[in-house]
């Protein structure tokens, strides 16, 4: 029997235990393995997760749960949701209830299009403007998805950059700035991940606004009656990766001169209802049944009552803590989804300590972002308290060792 078996073995009873339930003696050969090997991995397997990754990121158990049971067998009809059809008769309602609880949860007025694809938000950054921009299109560079869609923009028309917050490494929102009136659209990203600065209120906008809210959707309500479109990945705050969702208003398509290539024509998938060709049937599986679960646990408000909570938390014991200090000073630029801080002036020498210190026990996906340095903790919907009580109770403990 090799030492790996004898290791499964012990595990798969108990451990200590041989065969029969007869504890091993210090002579047995594999005493020395399973006594030296077998605790750390119990360890690892019962050790809890405190899951803080910016994205593909936390979903909830129980969504968790329903896709994992439909990718082996979907809606008891003997096959895999993997290997279905889209035109599958079980598979349009899938994609009709998660429109409409999408419509129904962020109370989006008639007139506006609900529309799943792929390609991520990044495949936005063009679409957009091959949609929408004829002569001039205005953006704020609020950090690294703004700068890549002006970046795409460029390609279509004139970009102007109306306000930017680079000059402080993307550590603010701009407030004071001025969109051209005969700008073809104002664009923003409510949310940047990167450097933890958020966009928290629907803003006016003299011109049709689009916003990319990739990491922010279902976190706060919206009066969606101010954009001209929303859009983002889902793989923050509404699914696993691999599906993009947009809200577009119907009118405001069809404007531009240029021929728009089939598939990068958002009228072609309002009029192909999200089919024109294979959409990501997974998923939007896993869309609906987080669609479900914001629903089912109080939709939208309870979402962001559950955001202020968890952010005021950990905002609230970084400012606190003489080891760490948060990159933006301006607490109504602060991101109530991404919460960026960095050890304190006079502690930077023990942020490798402090992320070792953290993974031991449980911490997942709090490195910072290689531009910003330090940590980043992701609190979007699935995040419990629980998991912000924990991390906060790890900087507590830091702090008192030191």
């Amino acid at each position: 029997m090799s030492r790996k078996q004898s290791g499964c073995s012990a595990v798969g009873s108990a451990p200590g235990l041989g065969p029969g339930g007869r504890p091993f003696e210090s002579g047995h050969p594999d005493f020395f393995y399973l006594y030296t090997f077998v605790p750390e991995i119990i360890l690892n397997k019962i050790m809890k997760k405190y899951n803080f990754n910016a994205g593909p990121s936390k979903l909830p158990k129980e969504v968790m749960e329903a896709v994992s049971k439909a990718c082996i067998e979907f809606d008891g009809c003997g096959l895999s949701l993997m290997e279905m059809s889209h035109r599958a008769k079980n598979f349009q309602p899938v994609l009709d209830e998660a429109i409409a609880l999408f419509k129904e949860l962020l109370n989006i007025p008639e007139g506006y299009s609900v529309l799943f694809l792929g390609g991520g938000a990044s495949l936005e950054f063009c679409m957009i403007p091959y949609n929408f921009l004829e002569n001039k299109a205005a953006y704020i560079n609020t950090g690294v998805w703004a700068k890549k869609a002006m970046a795409e923009a460029k390609l279509f028309g004139e970009c102007v950059e109306v306000a930017s917050s680079a000059d402080f490494n993307y550590t603010y929102i701009p407030k004071h700035y001025t969109v051209p009136a005969d700008a073809d659209y104002f664009h923003i990203t409510t949310n940047n991940t990167i450097y933890g600065t958020e966009i928290r209120r629907d803003l006016d906008s003299p011109v049709p606004l689009i916003a990319d809210m990739s990491s922010d959707i279902f976190s706060r309500p919206i009066n969606v009656s101010k954009y001209a479109m929303i859009y983002g990945g889902a793989q923050k705050n509404l699914a696993m990766a691999g599906v993009t969702f947009i809200i577009v208003k119907d009118e405001a398509l069809g404007k531009v001169s240029r021929a728009i290539p089939t598939m990068l024509d958002y009228r072609t998938h309002i009029k192909g209802g999200s089919m024109f060709n294979t959409p990501p049937t997974v998923p939007i599986y896993c869309a609906l049944q987080t669609l479900r679960w914001i629903k089912k646990n109080g939709g939208v408000a309870e979402m962001e009552r559950r955001a202020i909570e968890k952010a005021d938390l950990l905002y609230g014991e970084i400012d606190r803590n003489k080891m760490f200090r948060t990159t933006v000073q301006d607490t109504e630029d602060r991101s109530r989804m991404n919460v960026c801080f960095v050890m304190n002036e006079g502690y930077e020498d023990l942020e490798a300590e402090f992320m070792t210190f953290a993974t031991e026990r449980g911490m997942v996906g709090i490195k910072g972002h290689r531009s910003v340095g330090g940590f980043r903790a992701s609190l979007y919907n699935a995040v419990e308290l629980e998991d912000v009580q924990a991390l906060v109770a790890c900087m507590q403990e830091f702090e008192a060792q030191h």
